[in-house]
């Protein structure tokens, strides 16, 4: 009897806290959707002559990627690790798909994405998934040689260069700065040797930096960051836009709707800055309640990943949350000027089909862990 209570207490706190979780995700999720309907209503009308055509496309995701959250809160967690390799294989695959003509398909100077009739896949994204999964079952698996340099270090980094050589090709900084970052805490927090992680950043820092100035449009960003306005005509435009944006929304906002940025001034409101228009048109009250929200998720992930039943599903957890949450900061911290653009989106509000599902089946996966120990 008192075993049944206990188990009947478990089940309880994991109810109220996936509920608490669920509610910031969806509440999120319906703010992304008012707001790209603000944010793309006159580009929408002047491209395909109706203001719905995004925000339609958006809800549809939404539903699509709610029906993903919910496949996987009761697909269970330890089965991903027998999928591990076929997974990473299937990312690899998907990635070279996206270079080949015909197959993947170009927009704003990248060739990043994957066309399957209206809708699109960002192949870069699942390879995050991929990379998470395969760290979580690697480390798991070499969790007593860890520390080991051709144990616990050099296969992860073989894997990791594979990916982000597909990924640059496209090109896509943004995603390759994520997953390194992903796969460099993931190994600190697994135990691998702090001498080969900080090694590995002496290495990269000179590649990192030559793949900077490499590119003329690179050095032009960097310097826009640096002094947006000295450049407003041109590279920091879309910066200048975005911090007049924030200063333009005060505490409370212009109200929805009724922003001026994103009448074609701001570029792509609706996807990499719809930051910038929830804090023209929601102001600094609503920029609050997002981070709020965001802070949510963040704190139930970690909480997810620190009670979890075993290492795999602990790891799983932590990269999860760490793919959002870094997101999250690249995201805010290019709408803020403190960080050069990117093209990340906002988890969960900015358009976009394959981060909103990707995001929310990543959520439903974080419930399946947090349920196991009440099980």
């Amino acid at each position: 009897m008192a075993k049944q209570i206990e188990k009947n207490k478990k089940q309880a706190h994991t109810f109220s806290s996936e509920l608490v979780l669920l509610s910031a995700v969806l509440l999120l999720t319906g703010i992304g959707i008012v707001m790209v309907y603000s944010a793309s209503s006159a580009l929408a009308m002047k491209t395909y002559g109706t203001d719905l055509y995004f925000v339609k496309k958006q809800a549809l995701f939404a539903l699509i990627g709610i029906a993903a959250m919910v496949l996987c809160k009761y697909f269970p967690y330890r089965y991903y690790r027998h999928m591990t390799y076929p997974t990473v294989a299937l990312a690899f695959i998907l990635l070279v798909a996206v270079q080949i003509s015909g197959i993947g398909y170009a927009a704003g100077g990248a060739q990043r994405w994957i066309s399957f009739g209206i809708f699109s896949f960002q192949p870069s994204e699942f390879a995050r998934f991929a990379m998470i999964i395969y760290l979580a079952y690697s480390m798991d698996k070499k969790r007593n040689r860890i520390k080991e340099f051709s144990i616990g270090f050099l296969p992860h980094v073989i894997i990791l260069t594979a990916f982000i050589c597909l990924i640059i090709l496209q090109p896509d900084f943004g995603s390759v700065v994520i997953l390194g970052v992903i796969t460099w805490l993931m190994l600190f927090i697994g135990g691998a040797r702090i001498v080969y992680l900080s090694s590995s950043l002496m290495v990269l820092l000179p590649i990192a930096y030559f793949f900077m100035i490499s590119a003329d449009y690179r050095i032009r960003r960097l310097l826009s960051f640096l002094d947006p306005w000295q450049y407003k005509a041109d590279e920091g435009y879309q910066i200048v836009h975005s911090l007049m944006a924030f200063g333009t929304g005060g505490i409370c906002g212009t109200g929805i709707g009724k922003g001026y940025q994103k009448l074609f001034y701001l570029p792509e409101p609706h996807t990499d800055f719809i930051f910038s228009v929830i804090g023209e048109e929601l102001g600094l009250i609503g920029i609050y309640a997002i981070i709020l929200l965001y802070a949510i998720i963040l704190w139930k992930g970690i909480s997810i990943a620190r009670h979890a039943t075993d290492i795999f599903g602990a790891f799983v957890a932590v990269g999860l949350t760490l793919a959002i949450g870094l997101e999250v900061f690249i995201n805010m911290g290019v709408a803020l000027g403190l960080m050069p653009p990117k093209g990340l989106p906002l988890p969960f509000v900015s358009y976009g089909g394959t981060s909103l599902l990707l995001s929310m089946a990543s959520i439903g996966i974080l419930m399946n862990i947090g349920a196991s120990k009440a099980r």
